[in-house]
């Protein structure tokens, strides 16, 4: 029961036959001084339609949002018949008002976190 983890060089090895493409921004809230470095670095990395051809038949586009449309994904792809973005962060949404709940003590199972 272990795990493997496994770097890539190349974008296309990395998603091919995969199930899920997941990507998120290239340049977090706080490193915008290293946006033109990021931009540089993870060109090859971008998540297009070629891109998701390269992966499973029927593989997902995911991305945490908010997507920063022409860097890290391309229109073509965020609205696409593959993408689950909107569900996805609808899902987020709940799971946060869950724990929200929980953490107030008013969850259904009887409580917070003592």
């Amino acid at each position: 029961a272990g795990v493997t983890v496994v770097e890539f060089d190349r974008a296309v090895e990395a998603v091919a036959g995969a199930d899920v493409v997941y990507t998120d921004v290239w340049t977090s809230m706080g490193q915008e001084e290293e946006s033109a470095r990021r931009l540089r670095d993870f060109e090859g990395f971008r998540v297009d339609g070629q891109l998701m051809e390269s992966a499973g038949p029927q593989a997902l586009f995911l991305h945490c949002l908010p997507a920063h449309r022409g860097e890290e994904v391309t229109d073509q792809v965020v609205d696409g018949a593959s993408s689950r973005v909107w569900p996805q962060a609808a899902n987020r949404m709940h799971a946060a008002r869950g724990l929200l709940a929980w953490l107030l003590g008013e969850a259904d199972h009887g409580g917070g976190p003592s």
